[in-house]
């Protein structure tokens, strides 16, 4: 979807034109997944959660050099037999190869795509795991839970996706999420653009992460994200970029120097760990991952940075060029 899907006014004008998109190709074939896994690493990234309905790149992950936290997403408001669906979507993860540097789990998609039968269903499938949702990513979403009305009301009843018998809870995401009983250390909640203090705060005393991803929300017409407030909460925050579909690159360095743009007062050294400690614990990857510590992975980056610079942090979050990134062998010594 790279470079088909433009820049919209609201989210679902752009899923609108997402969905057509999709429609329009047959396959999906694995050349531009080989380059987007190739592009991360050559960027500096070292461990992604890649969200996924047809689990295409879990070939080409495990071709690569990437660990990765791979989730099968799934969609469905009026599916029939919810527990069948997960069950099912849980047995194909528990088909595809092993490979320890590359785990599983499911994710519900979105409050106004995933019925609340069926965000139980994928809970009570993947009691373990971590579990990715798209959480209070625009207005519309909070206008849908609170009364059942607007534009992704419309949108489902316009792809015969709309179930008649589904009721709106009268509240906001978070403590939907909660009745429904997936807010905990587990949750990834990813985007929050639209989440109140007390709603981060919820989040906070639940031990779950928040994932900021502020290009795509400005691409898709979400909005801007609250990332001062992020901090301000106490939260787990990690970095993401979301997908092609809605961001020109998966530069990690760029997305952070977006966050520094739209949270100049927060300490460098909290987007830095952003990016690394938290992102690798909020994967189910913080014991491997994330810090240079005795007993954890040697996946070493390099980042040239220029004579003259007064503060190394706040330069590693000013936009690194790929240019200026470098891997480190991983000699023998260190496999042990």
């Amino acid at each position: 979807m790279r470079g088909l899907v433009p820049p919209a006014q609201s989210m679902p004008a752009w899923v609108t034109t997402l969905l057509a998109r999709r429609r329009s190709r047959e396959s999906e074939p694995p050349e531009p997944i080989v380059d987007a896994i190739a592009e991360v690493r050559a960027t500096g990234t070292v461990l992604v959660g890649d969200v996924s309905n047809t689990l295409a790149a879990y070939e080409p992950l495990r071709d690569s050099d990437l660990s990765a936290a791979i989730f099968h997403e799934l969609i469905g408001f009026g599916v029939p037999e919810p527990e069948r669906v997960a069950s099912a979507a849980r047995d194909r993860l528990r088909e595809l190869t092993s490979v320890p540097r590359l785990r599983r789990s499911l994710a519900p998609h979105a409050p106004y795509s995933v019925s609340p039968e069926l965000f139980c269903a994928i809970a009570a499938a993947t009691p373990d795991r971590p579990i990715s949702v798209h959480l209070a990513e625009s207005r519309d979403e909070l206008q849908f839970l609170r009364d059942g009305t607007g534009a992704w009301r419309a949108l489902l009843e316009a792809i015969g996706a709309w179930n008649p018998v589904w009721e709106p809870p009268g509240c906001g995401p978070v403590e939907y999420l909660d009745r429904l009983g997936l807010v905990n250390d587990r949750l990834i909640a990813v985007h929050g653009v639209h989440l109140t203090d007390a709603e981060l705060g919820r989040l906070a005393a639940a031990g779950a992460a928040v994932v900021t991803c502020p290009r795509s929300n400005r691409w898709v017409g979400a909005g801007t994200p609250p990332i001062d407030r992020f901090y301000a909460s106490g939260v787990r925050v990690a970095i993401g970029t979301d997908s092609l579909a809605s961001v020109d690159d998966l530069d990690l360095f760029r997305e952070l120097k977006e966050v520094r743009r739209l949270a100049p007062d927060v300490a460098a050294a909290r987007l830095l760990r952003s990016a690394t400690v938290d992102g690798a614990s909020a994967l189910g990857f913080g014991s491997e991952l994330g810090s240079l510590e005795s007993g954890k992975r040697a996946d070493l980056l390099a980042v040239r940075v220029p004579a003259g610079a007064a503060d190394v942090e706040e330069y590693l979050v000013g936009g690194v060029e790929p240019a200026s990134v470098r891997w480190l062998e991983r000699h023998a010594e260190t496999e042990r």
